[in-house]
């Protein structure tokens, strides 16, 4: 599973460095380096709704406070199973 941070502009004065060091942490934590791997890019295309995020081919909006629960939604369910 591949999963980009956008750091543009708009993304980064929305959080985006604490949205990319909670993902960083909880990989860790969760013992999945091995199956996400976690990079930056710049515009994903949805710049209102910062901070955009891209998992796999599906781009999505995240807010900081958000991230734990995407996590356990959108990555340990789908890897999990």
């Amino acid at each position: 599973m591949v999963i980009q941070v956008c750091i543009g502009s708009a993304c980064h004065l929305k959080g985006s460095y604490e949205v990319i060091q909670t993902l960083k942490s909880l990989i860790s934590t969760y013992g999945l380096e091995e199956k996400v791997t976690l990079q930056s890019s710049f515009c994903l295309g949805i710049c209102g709704k910062s901070v955009s995020i891209k998992v796999d081919d599906q781009v999505l909006s995240l807010k900081p406070d958000e991230v734990i629960d995407f996590f356990k939604k959108n990555v340990l369910e789908v890897i999990n199973g």
